[in-house]
């Protein structure tokens, strides 16, 4: 029986746990603490460009030094056989790209996942790293539920970049029209790809549904993908709300930051049908002569209009009594006698109406 092989004389490598495009992730254990591990191995094609090897190590270093619940924690790495590795926590194995893969998500469980990878990115961009790859993928869960975020191999700090300007990087389908285009990245557009994930997780499939990469970077500059509410209408508005405006082209309409969108995920949307505050007029109202009276309500309307025809009704049976009864005729109206004196004037308002409630 082959003996199984050793990295560094301290980690034994056993199945395989996934794999990537640079890399393969395998089942370990850590002979000197005597845990399971989670080792992650460079190709071999892959290992003799500097450039490669350079992003690898900054994974290495990006998530070595971001100590948090909700990112994957890095325990070492080296070099085996002039192959780099990275060593990391051993978690459950399985992804939230796992459990799409068998359709949308309760919005709760979206609510709680999102929430992980939103904590986890504030730490990371707290520090000064942006991790620019944010998909299923790279989201793992522990046995109990909680998500944490992996693979900070093309991740960016202020200190180090592993990509010349202007390049793109990352999964297509998750990267905003900004980056497209070949701007640098910024903390909004690892909010677009946390955004473009929970439109995926509560819809099933993702927002830009295109084979073709062309197709696919015309619908994401140009496209708007079709609202949550009508793919998942059980689905309430405050989580909606707070993934499509992740996702909006215009990155002055994201969040500001990983903090924000995550409060974002738990405080309901203020409600337009709250009363307007009282307003208080500059000046005194207009004489009644001058204002504009607004249109009465229908039932207002109607009993008016029964009030006219009323009186309609009465004329005109006056005028058929006189008509059918010619002799008898109207007594004249009483003499009034006329008065000298000028009649008062009405009372003078003590002081004019300064305040109105809208």
């Amino acid at each position: 029986m082959q003996a199984p092989e050793v990295l560094g004389g301290r980690y034994e490598l056993r199945g395989v746990l996934g794999r990537g495009g640079m890399a393969e992730v395998r089942d370990g254990w850590d002979l000197r603490l005597d845990r399971p591990v989670a080792v992650k191995l460079m190709h071999p094609a892959f290992s003799v460009q500097p450039g490669d090897r350079r992003r690898f190590e900054t994974e290495a270093r990006a998530a070595a030094g971001l100590t948090h619940p909700h990112i994957v924690a890095v325990h070492d790495s080296g070099e085996h056989a002039g192959i780099p590795f990275i060593v990391m926590e051993r978690l459950s194995g399985w992804t939230l790209a796992d459990e799409l893969s068998r359709g949308p998500l309760a919005q709760e469980r979206v609510r709680k996942a999102l929430g992980d990878v939103l904590s986890a990115l504030a730490a990371a961009h707290a520090a000064g790293v942006l991790h620019r790859d944010i998909k299923p993928a790279n989201i793992l869960f522990t046995n109990s539920g909680e998500a944490k975020v992996a693979d900070f191999g093309i991740a960016k700090s202020a200190g180090a970049s592993v990509t010349m300007t202007g390049q793109i990087v990352g999964t297509m389908a998750y990267l905003s029209a900004d980056r497209l285009m070949g701007r640098p990245a910024t903390v909004s557009d690892d909010l677009y790809a946390v955004g473009v994930v929970g439109y995926e997780a509560l819809a099933g499939r993702k927002p830009f549904p295109h084979e073709s990469l062309p197709a696919l970077t015309r619908a994401i500059v140009e496209d708007t993908p079709q609202p949550l509410a009508v793919v998942r209408p059980d689905v309430e508005s405050r989580l909606t709300a707070t993934i499509e405006r992740a996702m909006a082209r215009d990155p002055r309409w994201r969040f500001a930051s990983a903090e924000d969108m995550r409060a974002a995920l738990h405080v309901a949307p203020q409600q337009s049908s709250a009363r307007p505050p009282t307003r208080v007029l500059a000046e005194p109202l207009p004489p009644a002569s001058t204002m504009v009276v607004a249109p009465q309500p229908r039932s207002s309307r109607r009993r008016t209009l029964l009030a006219v025809a009323a009186v309609l009704a009465a004329v005109v049976l006056a005028a058929v009594l006189l008509i059918f009864d010619p002799g008898q005729q109207p007594s004249a109206p009483e003499q009034v006698g006329t008065s000298t004196s000028t009649p008062a004037p009405p009372p003078t308002p003590s002081a004019p109406y300064t305040h109105l409630r809208a």
